[in-house]
């Protein structure tokens, strides 16, 4: 069983800095894929950046610019440096992982991935 713990949320004002971490652990997989998600009150969670065994990355049209994703393959950790934060990235944001490779399309897509963390708060004010 996959371990999955997110850290690094809080609250800042419009325009200020978060950057979130996550840890996957346990099970037999040597290598994990690893994605964020985020959900805010009233809404669907949504895919906001991932990153492929070879580096590619995908985000979310609204985070482009702002956001940047890394990862540690060999440690299974996985950053968000979320810059330029604006009161609608005001969410939970979710941690993600799975040990399959699937297509570069499917980096955003929920269903790919099998391990969720508990989320952390990422609160922005105007």
């Amino acid at each position: 069983q996959v371990h999955v713990v997110e850290s690094g949320g809080g609250s800042v004002q419009s325009g200020g800095s978060l950057r979130l971490s996550c840890a996957a652990s346990g099970g037999t997989y040597r290598r994990l894929y690893m994605g964020w998600f985020r959900q805010a009150p009233g809404k669907e969670r949504e895919g906001v950046a991932a990153i492929d065994s070879d580096g590619s990355t995908a985000y979310l049209d609204s985070v482009k610019g702002r956001f940047t994703v890394s990862q540690d393959n060999a440690k299974n950790l996985l950053y968000l440096q979320m810059d330029n934060l604006k009161p609608e990235d005001t969410a939970m944001y979710y941690c993600a992982a799975d040990p399959v490779r699937h297509y570069f399309a499917d980096l955003l897509r929920e269903s790919r991935y099998n391990y969720w963390g508990q989320g952390t708060q990422v609160t922005v004010s105007s």
